[in-house]
């Protein structure tokens, strides 16, 4: 069996958990997680592809076991999210590697392929936006909320995400097996979102989320600049992001490989095997061009 190492680290003066798997030397994967999970969503796709492949997986600060300083100490933003992960690459000594970029990940990710195109290998994209038609009806409160910060009536809808209701429905939603999805994995979230002070963090970065739109230019110019090498590997039945959103990749990536699997938000969870086999073929193919 492949083992899976548990890290910590000091990024910024901030403690970082991150997961590693793989021998150092050969081809890097970094895998950077989305809301409101962390680096235990890629618990098991670190077992699968460890043996070709240095893996690295990361907790965000106020996410899974990486440290959540105060609100007045850090700035919860995506931007300050990209630069913990890139300090840590750094810390790693990681020069070249692909990404993978799951729904948060995707805006981390995305800014630390456009500050350091030579870096990228590939990316790997699930379930994860850069362009506006991936979002639909989930996004309507956001959006009200990036209108007005006060609007309690937004706010609430927001905090029900993180509920244990708003938890669940988006680990099964979509899932036509929901037995297939481990129980553990809410539970798990739940330990940082129930810490005190979270809810806030999370409410500031759903508002930041705003800011990634206005990128979504930039990093669509970034594709066609600089034709990154790209694998979607989709949940189609998605409603947070849909499948519109996958399908506009399709306007600006030229080296584009791509599909859809029948299922929800989290993919891995139902599909892991498939996924694991489409990417080892996806990576396995980049090394042997090289």
């Amino acid at each position: 069996m492949n083992t899976v190492r548990h890290n910590i680290t000091f990024v910024n003066g901030i403690e970082i958990f991150y997961r590693e798997a793989g021998q150092p030397g050969k081809p890097a994967l970094v895998l950077l997680h989305g809301y409101p999970t962390s680096s235990h969503m890629y618990r098991n796709l670190m077992q699968q592809l460890a043996a070709d492949y240095h893996l690295i997986a990361p907790d965000y600060p106020g996410f899974g076991r990486s440290a959540q300083p105060h609100m007045a100490d850090f700035n919860y933003s995506f931007d300050s999210f990209a630069n913990i992960v890139q300090g840590l690459l750094d810390q790693l000594g990681l020069n070249r590697y692909s990404l993978y970029l799951m729904d948060y990940g995707a805006p981390v990710g995305f800014r630390i392929a456009t500050a350091h195109p030579e870096k990228i290998d590939t990316l790997i994209v699930q379930n994860g936006c850069a362009y506006d038609e991936g979002l639909e009806q989930f996004w309507d409160p956001i959006k009200e909320y990036w209108k007005d910060k006060n609007n309690k009536v937004a706010e609430r809808t927001l905090e029900g995400f993180h509920s244990i209701d708003g938890l669940k429905w988006q680990y099964i939603h979509g899932v036509s097996d929901t037995a297939l999805v481990s129980p553990d994995n809410w539970e798990h979230d739940l330990r940082h979102l129930s810490c005190p002070g979270n809810d806030r963090i999370q409410l500031q970065l759903f508002h930041d989320y705003q800011h990634n739109v206005t990128l979504y230019p930039q990093w669509q110019e970034y594709f066609r600049t600089h034709h990154p090498e790209m694998l979607i590997v989709y949940g189609k039945n998605d409603y947070i992001f849909p499948v519109a959103g996958a399908e506009a990749y399709r306007k600006d990536v030229k080296n584009l490989q791509y599909h859809l699997f029948d299922t929800g938000h989290f993919a891995l969870e139902t599909h892991g095997d498939e996924i694991a086999a489409t990417i080892k073929t996806f990576l396995q193919q980049k090394v042997s061009r090289q």
